[in-house]
């Protein structure tokens, strides 16, 4: 981890980068999008009101995930038909970037990957197969969702964004894969389907009856 520390471009108020792989954060005061670079920093949106979300993971939540300890720095929320979910971008030991998507407390953990060949939207059918690095993944779902906004720290500047298609694929075992279009190049990300009692969270949110 690798503090940084400045001021907000649009209140002035204090902004503290604690990992040197972030691009963008949000003001906690003016809740003004901040993306810098390595000459300044820019207020480049803001964030609204984040819908109602009944996930138990905040900022700042820890974890395990194989033999790495892990902090959650930011998220990116999405809405969809059946909800909202989270993808969490999670700093593991070692200052590796991850993600855990929670979709109604259904968890995965994915890294992005580079080097293999994406298939195009149109391609990633449902019930279609690709193999990636010698294991078989079936497209399951395709889901278009609304970005509904960000908070905390993220690795890259991500803020404009309306509708976003997904798509999800299996392996036979706990083996998961996504794909992101929301860009120009769609990225792959690789990973497994965990639950609570495997990453071991804590400092989460607790709710009523809990």
């Amino acid at each position: 981890m690798t503090s940084r520390a400045a001021s907000c471009p649009n209140c002035g108020a204090p902004l503290v980068y604690r990992w040197s792989s972030s691009v963008q954060t949000v003001c906690e005061y003016c809740r003004s999008i901040v993306v810098r670079t390595d000459v300044d920093m820019k207020k480049v949106g803001q964030v609204a009101d984040l819908p109602y979300d009944g996930s138990p993971i905040q900022l700042s939540t820890e974890g395990r995930y194989g033999d790495k300890g892990f902090v959650v720095a930011g998220r990116i929320l999405y809405q969809y038909d059946q909800g909202t979910w989270n993808e969490w971008r999670i700093v593991l030991d070692g200052g590796i970037d991850g993600w855990l998507s929670d979709a109604q407390n259904a968890l995965a953990v994915s890294f992005l990957t580079s080097g293999l060949e994406i298939p195009t939207l149109a391609q990633a059918s449902l019930g279609r197969s690709f193999v990636w690095n010698g294991t078989p993944f079936t497209v399951v779902s395709r889901t278009l969702a609304h970005y509904a906004g960000v908070e905390g720290e993220l690795p890259f500047e991500y803020w404009d964004k309306t509708e976003v298609t997904f798509v999800d694929l299996r392996s036979e075992g706990a083996d998961f894969a996504t794909i992101d279009y929301s860009d120009e190049t769609p990225a792959l990300y690789i990973g497994k389907a965990v639950d609570f009692d495997t990453v071991r969270l804590r400092n989460v949110r607790t709710f009523e009856g809990w």
